[in-house]
């Protein structure tokens, strides 16, 4: 079976060759963090590890976890492990809480993250003739222009709109005859109901999206596609502390992400026990980088949950996969005792004839001291109000059983509910802790 990376391969061949790869970039990683920072120096010191105790991937066990307050901590150049006179960017996370959290590159990272990007690119089935449309944020995020060097890296034609400015979107669609779609999944599905307002689908040329930064639900991969008339939506992961995005894509058999362990270790733990999952087990994605210079990351704590996916693909590519991002540990909602997740609601909703993939979940405490849970969805554009009532009771009836909590559930007329050309809020949990 042939893999599918022939511009953009693997470093290694072979799990064996890859878990002694993975190994040798581990020791180089403890070695630099703790030679060149005092904040690994100390954590690995109090934990009472060092350097030569790392013998084995399993001794990854034995190091100290890191997480956002430690890079908030450290602001401004929380990790370095590089001089000044080596670091050429930085970039950092949105910073909706305290201080931003800077991530240090040198050019040896930034090359690093464009080959994954390239390797996306090509995973994807881009061609060095393709027009790749960049509709995501530029600046101090790492979006834009990852997804730019990625392009450039790759060879194709780069387009960077950025975010936002349907009139422009749809304008640049047309003539500059754009093939790829690279944006946020709230942005895909506002640019794909704008085009399907103009009705200008028959004078585009698209024939893929890349989605990043946000979860996308089956409901709402299906609208896009729908509405622009293509058959290929892609999803890519990645997060400011990991370089960008860019560290995995899904094959075009959908089967799961596959990422790029040769750049990075990543754990599936379970985030109480700090302890392995098995593979099909939803667990936290921590996350050791194999050569990172600027900003190395031991054992950081994602708070993203997914799965590890234990068969072979069909694609041929050997690296490992796991499932779409399911959800965040922090974001996860406790309700009578039952742990609720949006990822869950996403699936239920997809499986829903006549629901839409746009929803609002409302969470409070009442009078009485009980929680409750309001779901807020719009019904598919096809769907009359008569049906309402029908639709509300079968979403509620699937909640129930799926996720063993009641929840009233309001239907709303399709297209109602915000639009972002960022990342979409779609839970609002107003109880005071």
């Amino acid at each position: 079976m042939n893999s599918p990376l022939k511009r953009f391969p693997p470093k290694v061949s072979g799990p064996e060759a890859l878990r002694d790869y993975q190994l040798k970039g581990l020791q180089w990683t403890v070695e630099r963090v703790y030679s060149n920072c005092t904040f690994y120096r100390n954590k690995m010191e109090a934990a009472g590890v060092y350097p030569e105790d790392i013998q084995s991937l399993d001794d990854i066990e034995r190091l100290p976890f890191i997480d956002a307050d430690d890079l908030r901590n450290d602001y401004p150049f929380p990790l370095r492990t590089a001089d000044f006179s080596e670091i050429v960017r930085i970039h950092s996370s949105s910073g909706t809480t305290g201080k931003r959290k800077i991530l240090c590159y040198t050019q040896k990272d930034i090359d690093d993250w464009a080959y994954m990007f390239g390797r996306c690119y090509e995973m994807a089935g881009i061609t060095l003739e393709d027009r790749v449309q960049i509709c995501v944020g530029y600046g101090l995020w790492t979006a834009g222009v990852g997804f730019q060097n990625g392009c450039e890296k790759f060879g194709a034609l780069a387009i960077p709109v950025g975010p936002g400015n349907m009139e422009m979107q749809c304008d640049f669609l047309i003539d500059m005859q754009s093939t790829v779609v690279c944006s946020t999944a709230s942005m895909a599905l506002l640019l794909a109901e704008e085009v399907h307002r103009r009705k200008i689908r028959d004078k585009i040329k698209l024939k893929k999206v890349i989605l990043g930064a946000e979860r996308a639900s089956d409901g709402m991969i299906r609208t896009i596609k729908e509405l622009l008339g293509i058959d290929e939506v892609y999803d890519i992961p990645g997060l400011t502390e990991l370089y960008g995005p860019g560290t995995g894509l899904n094959c075009r058999y959908g089967s799961g992400i596959h990422y790029w362990a040769d750049f990075y270790i990543l754990e599936i733990l379970n985030p109480e026990t700090l302890k392995p999952v098995a593979p099909g087990e939803i667990g936290e994605m921590v996350y050791t980088t194999l050569g990172k210079e600027g900003s190395p990351l031991i054992r950081y704590r994602s708070r993203d949950l997914t799965r590890l996916l234990a068969d072979e693909c069909a694609c041929g590519c050997g690296l490992p996969r796991h499932d779409r991002i399911l959800g965040r540990s922090d974001d996860m909602c406790i309700l009578r005792g039952v742990n609720v997740y949006p990822g869950q609601i996403d699936e239920i909703l997809s499986a829903v004839s006549g629901a839409g993939s746009e929803y609002q979940l409302y969470i409070e405490r009442r009078g009485d001291g009980k929680d409750y849970m309001t779901l807020r969805v719009e019904r598919t554009a096809n769907m009359h109000e008569s049906g309402d009532k029908a639709l509300a009771e079968s979403i509620a009836k699937k909640l129930k059983s799926r996720l063993m909590v009641s929840c009233s559930v309001d239907i709303a007329p399709h297209g109602s509910l915000p639009r972002s050309e960022k990342k979409t809020k779609r839970v609002f949990d107003s109880r005071a802790y």
